[in-house]
């Protein structure tokens, strides 16, 4: 018998690949993210970041003429095997997003679980 063990995040992710640009120290690295929540996002880099260094990202939206400027800290990051040059597979929390950026990053977000909900429905 397999026991299922209850859920430890607090939001759901949305596997959706979104162009960033992230600023850590004095390098900056564009890639897509592999999923995203209201709280964080999960991306691959060919680089470790610097867990202690804070990380500037801007989000683009396909729905925004402007990215969406967040800070976030790494929290987690792997190797996505055991290759030498491997990338990295990093999660980061979200830690503050700008006050003019909130609602058209929190409405993206609502638009693709409603979109995602009625397309399971039908």
């Amino acid at each position: 018998m397999k026991l299922k063990l209850p859920e430890r995040r607090r939001f759901l992710r949305i596997d959706i690949p979104l162009k960033i640009r992230l600023i850590s120290g004095d390098r900056v690295d564009e890639t897509t993210t592999k999923n995203i929540s209201p709280v964080g996002l999960r991306f691959e880099l060919d680089r470790e970041l610097n867990e202690s260094k804070p990380l500037s990202i801007s989000l683009y939206l396909p729905s925004s003429e402007r990215p969406v400027h967040l800070n976030a800290r790494v929290i987690w990051q792997t190797r996505t095997s055991l290759e030498d040059k491997a990338p990295y597979d990093i999660g980061a929390e979200i830690t503050e997003i700008d006050d003019k950026d909130k609602n058209p990053f929190l409405k993206y977000l609502c638009d693709l679980l409603y979109s995602s909900t009625y397309k399971a429905r039908t």
